[in-house]
């Protein structure tokens, strides 16, 4: 059975400098300079107060684990070789939830509310994400 490849995110206008920032392994974040919330994921207007009055600012790359799912087995497809793999809601310092993976753990040892930090793994050239694993002590 043939593997499809792992597909890449599209990356709108609007997304390109989270994305152009974790190539170089930096975690941002849209702050709305209105209400001072911070926004994820990235969008052209605020979605707590509507303004478009927005900077990008550097996160902290700390948070906590809110959720999780561990995945050891599914139907064929470009993540058949990851297997298992953990899917993960992070609550960032700065308020706002990413989904992402936990890597670099013992699945086993896993908690809701655990501190993680942020790390980087580079698909290729065009492409970084960014991943969390427990944060050291």
């Amino acid at each position: 059975m043939e593997i499809p490849e792992k597909p890449s995110p599209e990356v709108t206008p609007w997304a390109r400098p989270f994305w152009d920032a974790a190539k170089e392994e930096r975690l941002i974040l849209q702050k709305c300079k209105d209400c001072d919330k911070h926004i994820f994921y990235p969008r052209i207007a605020c979605p707590h107060c509507l303004s478009d009055n927005i900077e990008w600012v550097e996160a902290s790359g700390k948070g906590t684990l809110f959720s999780y799912s561990v995945v050891e087995n599914n139907a064929p497809s470009a993540f058949t070789n990851d297997i298992p793999f953990v899917v993960a809601l992070i609550r960032l310092e700065e308020g706002v939830q990413m989904l992402s993976n936990m890597v670099d753990c013992d699945f086993g040892e896993l908690e809701c509310d655990m501190p993680v930090e942020v790390t980087f793994e580079k698909l290729n050239d065009e492409f970084t994400l960014p991943k969390f694993r427990p944060a050291k002590k």
